[in-house]
């Protein structure tokens, strides 16, 4: 065997790392998965610890996949690293996080400073300056939120980072961050030029914290001699710029070119639909892609996945844990489409786009006594497929109609699921053969930076295996539904705001 002909990929998600180790053609070699928790300190705040939960799964990673049997650290051509994202870390003069890193959009504590930055700076000018209206998914305002609300923490900050960033310093000393992931550090970036800018810097922060921007299939550097002896790889290592998971999933499913939509069903569900120019719209995200010269439509949902978690945990306890999954899904299969007259609004942490509504909150309607725990596993299901459709009808109504969807994520594993979102979407769903997710794109970007992969190498890496087709039938059956899920959301908002906000006085300090 050839020393270094082999590529390591790793994703740290919201909770789960995923490890793969590949050849040079894409056959998986060996995986390892850590679990791991996040914290919900307060309604709307969600956070994980960057030592403990971050770095120490990608230790943890490494030295399962290069323990030697069979492979080594010598072995490795090339590694990245994708995250959750985007994430706010802020770091001390030694690059040490002085805090638990804030979480993507599903953490919603900066409303008041999102507030704060469109009455200071003006809604409209942040909006044409960065692709994008402020919401939960942005980073200038939890920044705010910093220095507002820790200001002692803000006064010893010399750096600001999100997760995938974090683990490319830890390995290579290097400070640098995606575009793609650097899009949601609005309104610091320009986003025609893809630049950092200090258009609105006095206002946020300074850029000097900011780390220098690159590409996800770039070199980002070298693996150093102490983060070898942490990990097990070779110093010396080629480490790309690396991505945010949703970006590194794409890439493992081939949705590259131009007018492919990724459905990634994770803990949430995310959307990147490949663009060659921008289409801004406040109900989405505009951001660069993945490689030179590229944009990407993202779109995300706030608790989708994470839904089914709490419902096994809450509602399916009698369960044994290692089967409660499968048993709820196959109990699916004898609920009717609409679940017997119920529609579930799937908003339990708010919601993202199309709506950017930190305030929304999950609803049940229609229930009645002959509702079963089954009836309510599958208005879930429903309610989140709902969800898909209603960002895809954003999409199509800025003219960005996908050429082709292809589904990956834990989600995507049984067809059930995939059958409904299918159903109420009215779309054919394409399922690669290796749905490994994110860690799998890693493995793919990580020859690109080690310069043993090209672009084109990548159609030789994903295959489709299935199609998932809409039954007519049933797409009509949704039809009214979808619309009382609309109507739905829109009926009850100001009830559920009122509940929400009482949520968040019970919890916040006086």
């Amino acid at each position: 065997r050839l020393m270094a002909e082999l590529l390591l990929g790793i994703d740290v998600g919201t909770y789960s790392s995923k490890g793969v180790l590949t050849d040079l053609n894409g056959a998986v070699l060996k995986s390892h998965v850590v679990e791991h928790g996040v914290s919900f300190p307060q309604p709307g705040w969600a956070e994980q610890d960057a030592d403990a939960v971050w770095w120490h799964d990608t230790r943890v990673i490494c030295r399962e996949l290069l323990n030697g049997a069979p492979y080594a650290g010598a072995d490795v051509a090339g590694v990245a690293v994708s995250a959750i994202g985007p994430c706010l870390l802020p770091l001390d003069r030694d690059g040490a996080p002085l805090r638990p890193g804030i979480l993507y959009g599903v953490d919603t504590r900066a409303s008041d400073e999102i507030e704060l930055l469109n009455r200071e700076l003006g809604a409209e000018q942040i909006f044409e300056f960065s692709g994008m209206a402020l919401t939960s998914q942005a980073i200038g305002p939890k920044i705010r939120w910093l220095q507002r609300r820790e200001p002692t923490v803000w006064q010893r900050t010399k750096r600001l980072t999100t997760a995938s960033s974090y683990l490319v310093s830890r390995l290579t000393g290097e400070h640098v961050m995606d575009r793609h992931t650097a899009s949601h550090y609005m309104p610091l970036m320009d986003i025609a030029a893809l630049e950092w800018s200090e258009r609105y810097a006095a206002a946020v922060a300074p850029l000097e914290l900011l780390p220098r921007l690159g590409w996800s299939d770039e070199l980002a550097g070298l693996v150093t001699r102490a983060a070898a002896a942490e990990t097990g790889l070779k110093a010396g290592t080629p480490v790309a710029v690396g991505a945010v998971d949703a970006l590194a999933e794409a890439v493992s499913v081939g949705a590259t070119q131009p007018g492919d939509l990724m459905i990634m069903y994770g803990s949430t569900t995310f959307f990147i639909l490949v663009l060659p120019t921008p289409v801004p719209d406040p109900r989405t995200w505009t951001t660069a892609g993945a490689f030179a010269g590229q944009y990407a439509l993202a779109a995300g949902m706030a608790t989708t996945g994470s839904l089914t978690h709490w419902f096994r945990d809450q509602l399916a306890r009698d369960l044994p844990p290692e089967e409660a999954f499968e048993r709820l899904f196959q109990g699916v299969g004898s609920v009717p489409v609409g679940s017997s007259g119920l529609v579930l609004l799937p908003y339990f942490s708010g919601e993202r786009t199309p709506l950017n509504d930190p305030l929304a909150r999950g609803v049940i309607a229609g229930l009645d006594l002959t509702h079963t725990r089954e009836h309510l596993f599958r208005a879930l299901l429903e309610g989140v497929a709902y969800g898909v459709r209603h960002n895809l009808e954003t999409f199509a109504a800025l003219g960005a109609t996908p050429k082709r969807i292809v589904a990956v994520g834990g989600g995507a594993r049984g067809s059930t699921w995939l059958q409904i979102v299918s159903d109420v979407s009215g779309q054919t769903q394409l399922v690669p053969e290796v749905t490994l997710g994110a860690s799998y794109g890693d493995a793919f970007l990580a020859g690109l930076a080690a310069g043993v992969l090209k672009r084109a190498d990548l159609s030789g890496w994903v295959r489709i295996k299935d199609q998932v087709r809409p039954v007519p039938e049933d797409s009509e059956r949704y039809e009214p539904y979808y619309r009382d899920f609309l109507r739905l959301y829109a009926g009850t908002a100001p009830v559920v705001h009122a509940l929400a906000s009482r949520q968040r006085d019970r919890t916040t300090p006086a």
